[in-house]
């Protein structure tokens, strides 16, 4: 192929276009005119125009959660790029592969402190997996495509690229680039031989085993070659907040999720295992409690593609660092050569199955008369059938929607893990819509977290973007109430949202559905009429301003130290 001359925003637009890029997420500015005048006449690109760039960076991570794919977002220059931060350190925290397009100043003006100038790579630089200030403009078709294949490799994650609009406007001889040449980044994929029939002869042998997984599984595509490994040898499943979706949650063997507001079957059957098989997951402080007394009968195998986090937390029997669906599918084949007998872990089994009845999720219908939160998000799953793509903010809704909707699907469940980012459901709901048109989209939100990030209901009209929001509404900043509520004398200092917009009403005004809904009986036609708009709609919830989130492990205690999990048998311990 003829190299073709051409201006380096134009190549840009025709690496996006390479790298397979449909749709990309942004917000102009003075520095980035040069590539939005080419994106004009980009015929395979499609850009969002968001209301606030924290907005595109999360509809990016929506979009790239719900698809598999690579996000793309963009910026200009200073506070543009800055507003992009809180997205991409959402994203680095839950492995999410996002590539940032900032625009920067020109070249002989970097470090003059120009007219919205910021040192983007400087300050993202904890946060990226990588991250790049182009110097020329010949050396950017490599940069976008290096920073591609940096993001949806290994341990998936952000990558930054600032580029000077000198470099949009200087001239370089465009072609396609099809091969990477990266000597100082090679991930690992395949996990070592040795370490995998150590870990088929330990869970072969294995009485009490439990099957712990984390996001990895779910970023991996590793789903398939998990259940074969939970049926192989009958292994009891638990996920984190982000390897939801990995395991169906209608399956005999799922226990839930696991650690802080997790199920007591599973933290019960952590607690006393003696073998957990960590896939793509961190031992992050939130599922394990106090770390020194997390599985303490249990020796561990951690299967991962970040070597960094091997060790980092709990020193495994075995580590095994590879890709979770190569590792996962070669322990299966030595498995399947290995005599075993079912009755091994049938006592184990019994007792968890036990457990999960005796302790079911369980909530109680409020005094007040208001809205229970768990009923809703009840409906919500009955409507969906199971079978939506639900987004969530951060707060108790969000872990409501882990406790009582059914996730069976990989890439069902987007939300905000290791950050905790308020603000994150509705763009990312977005972001995930747009990725997934087959899906019905359902954002569970709180009122606090709405707020932050509402604009977006504009986007959403404007591209027709039909996402249900279902605000459960409590007049509160509710998990930190619930904090306050537990362990400071119900001292609610600043979490009542006192003065809040009718929802209802700001809906209508944005040009999208409105509802409010106050008791049970509307729930369901609320929901149904909503979905079937094919519009973006929000519907207020008027729910207990004071319901509390349990089975609730306090910080820093054993997970089986559980507030809440309340048994059928009254009086009756796990």
């Amino acid at each position: 192929m003829t190299d073709k001359k051409m201006k380096g925003s134009h190549a840009l637009v025709a690496a996006l276009e390479h790298e397979g890029v449909e749709v990309m997420f942004g917000f102009p500015g003075g520095v980035a005119i040069p590539f939005y005048d080419a994106l004009y006449d980009a015929k395979n690109l499609r850009h969002v125009l968001v209301r606030h760039e924290q907005g595109a960076a999360h509809a990016a991570d929506g979009y790239a959660r719900a698809t598999g794919k690579v996000g793309v977002c963009g910026s200009t220059s200073g506070p543009g790029a800055t507003n992009l931060v809180t997205g991409i350190a959402t994203a680095y925290l839950d492995s999410s592969p996002l590539v940032a397009i900032t625009w920067q100043v020109r070249s002989d003006l970097i470090g003059t402190d120009a007219f919205q100038e910021a040192d983007i790579t400087g300050i993202t630089l904890p946060i990226v997996k990588h991250s790049y200030l182009v110097k020329s403009t010949e050396e950017l078709p490599r940069i976008v495509h290096e920073a591609f294949h940096i993001a949806s490799t290994g341990r998936p994650g952000p990558v930054v690229i600032d580029i000077p609009v000198d470099v949009a406007l200087g001239e370089v001889a465009y072609r396609d680039c099809d091969t990477i040449d990266l000597p100082g980044y090679k991930p690992t994929s395949r996990g070592h031989v040795k370490q995998i029939r150590a870990a088929a002869k330990a869970i072969n042998e294995a009485q009490r085993p439990v099957l712990y997984l984390g996001g990895g599984v779910v970023t991996s595509d590793a789903a398939a070659e998990v259940l074969r490994l939970a049926e192989l040898r009958r292994l009891p499943v638990t996920t984190t907040l982000m390897g939801i979706g990995g395991f169906p949650e209608t399956h005999e063997l799922s226990m839930g999720m696991l650690g802080m507001h997790g199920t007591v079957a599973a933290n019960y059957a952590v607690h006393e295992c003696d073998l957990l098989i960590a896939v793509g997951a961190r031992f992050d402080d939130r599922v394990t409690g106090k770390l020194k007394a997390f599985a303490p009968h249990a020796r561990f195998i951690h299967i991962d593609v970040d070597p960094a986090e091997i060790g980092k937390n709990v020193v495994p029997l075995i580590p095994i660092v590879g890709q979770a669906r190569q590792v996962i599918g070669a322990v299966c084949k030595e498995l399947e050569a290995m005599e075993w007998s079912r009755e091994q872990t049938q006592p184990w089994l019994a007792r968890i199955a036990e457990r999960k009845d005796e302790y079911p999720l369980h909530y109680e219908r409020p005094k007040d008369g208001k809205l229970a939160p768990q009923f809703v998000v009840k409906e919500i799953d009955r409507v969906t059938g199971h079978d939506a793509v639900v987004c969530t903010d951060v707060g108790q809704h969000q872990m409501w929607a882990t406790q009582y909707y059914t996730y069976t699907f990989p890439r069902q469940f987007i939300s905000s893990g290791g950050l905790g980012t308020m603000g994150f459901g509705l763009p990312a709901s977005i972001g995930a819509s747009i990725g997934r048109p087959d899906k019905t989209v359902i954002d569970i939100s709180g009122d606090g977290g709405f707020q932050m990030t509402m604009q977006e209901l504009a986007t959403a009209v404007n591209y027709d973007v039909p996402v249900v929001v279902a605000v459960l509404n409590n007049g509160y900043l509710g998990m930190v109430r619930q904090w306050q509520d537990l362990f400071w004398n119900k001292r609610y200092s600043f979490t009542c949202v006192e003065v809040q917009p009718d929802f209802k009403a700001l809906a209508e005004a944005f040009g999208a559905v409105g509802m409010r809904v106050t008791e049970e009986d509307e729930v369901e036609p609320a929901l149904r009429d909503a979905i079937a708009s094919g519009r973006p709609a929000v519907i207020d919830f008027r729910t207990s301003p004071e319901e509390n989130v349990f089975p609730m492990v306090p910080a820093g205690s054993e997970i089986t130290e559980m507030i809440g999990g309340t048994s059928r048998k009254k009086g009756r311990k796990p």
